[in-house]
């Protein structure tokens, strides 16, 4: 009977030993603080990988910017310091210029998944980066101007930046420079809030929602439409780790960060809604360039990052191959109309 009970207890330890070991963990960190809306987007995506994966597989968030450095997050991840990162593709943009394809993308996540975008991207990623381009995640939410004092237009309507201090960042500096012929300002998030206290700037691009978890609305009080641009905020993998990964964990991660789109589309159309609403009660005034000044506007919009990505893409040993594919997949005519 010792003998039995001996033989149990191995067999039920080496049973448990098997499960622990089966269990493979992603480390991760992401770009942006806690507090602000894409972050939590990004950990409601953690928390259902780690759910649907228990028991396979488990992803450990480190933290965000206060853990790696915002901008150094993706050198971290292609150099394996952490497995996992949520992160604008705009911040690795010298190394893969082709992230303006989603930056100048007036269609979806979901669109882009179906028509073969996101598995285009993904491959550029794997060949320019060593890195597994999960999914694009947030998207179909926008960027407005956003200013201090009331804009002002010029007899033809178009938007006149003369004075205005703004802030800028790799997003959008070729548009707001090349087009708008503005003298910006580059600071990362986590120092806008101060610059708009003490006056350093006095506008700054930043998408829909998200304003209010800033508190930047404290100082901003006008949004400037049409919205142009799309975020670019998504999820990348150190393609070594990804590759040791069994085929298991690697679907439940895959097929969780698919869903993960879907439902993040819709859950940020929703939280705009409601960001729209809650400023305007406190006061967000909104102004609109019209007709031709609105076309011109958009349109430069989206073929300065364009010009961006083919010059920057002719640079690189891989050359522009797939920039005619890139607008193709990521970008409707039609959806303008």
């Amino acid at each position: 009977m010792k003998m039995q009970f001996a033989a149990g207890v191995l067999a039920s330890s080496l049973v448990i030993a098997a499960t622990t070991e089966a269990q493979e963990t992603l480390t991760a960190v992401h770009a942006f603080p806690e507090t602000l809306i894409y972050t939590k987007s990004f950990l409601s995506f953690v928390d259902k990988v780690n759910e649907a994966g228990e028991g396979v597989v488990q992803i450990d968030v480190r933290g965000g910017p206060e853990a790696i450095g915002m901008f150094q997050q993706p050198d971290a991840v292609r150099d394996g310091i952490v497995d996992l990162v949520y992160t604008p593709g705009s911040f690795y943009g010298g190394a893969l210029p082709e992230k303006d394809a989603l930056v100048a993308s007036n269609l979806t996540a979901i669109e882009t998944r179906q028509n073969g975008g996101i598995a285009l991207i993904d491959e550029i990623h794997q060949q320019k980066m060593g890195l597994k381009y999960l999914g694009w995640f947030d998207s179909g939410v926008c960027y407005n101007l956003w200013t201090r004092n009331e804009p002002t237009f010029d007899a033809n309507g178009n938007l006149e930046v003369e004075g205005l201090k703004l802030r800028g960042n790799a997003v959008y500096n070729a548009f707001f420079t090349n087009y708008l012929g503005a003298q910006v300002i580059d600071l990362p998030t986590g120092e806008v809030y101060a610059a708009l206290q003490r006056g350093v700037v006095d506008a700054t691009g930043w998408t829909q929602i998200g304003l209010i978890d800033l508190k930047w609305n404290e100082f901003l009080n006008y949004r400037i439409e049409p919205c142009f641009f799309s975020t670019d905020l998504g999820v990348i993998v150190n393609l070594d780790r990804w590759n040791e990964l069994s085929d298991e964990a690697k679907q439940i991660v895959q097929e969780v960060a698919i869903q993960h789109e879907i439902d993040s589309v819709n859950a940020l159309r929703a939280k705009r809604d409601e960001d729209f609403a809650a400023l305007a009660e406190q006061g967000m005034n909104v102004v609109s360039l019209e007709g031709e000044a609105k076309a011109a506007y958009l349109l430069a919009a989206r073929e300065k990052n364009w010009e961006r990505m083919q010059n920057l893409m002719a640079e690189h040993p891989m050359g522009t191959d797939n920039y005619d594919r890139l607008i193709e997949l990521f970008y409707d005519p039609s959806a303008d109309k």
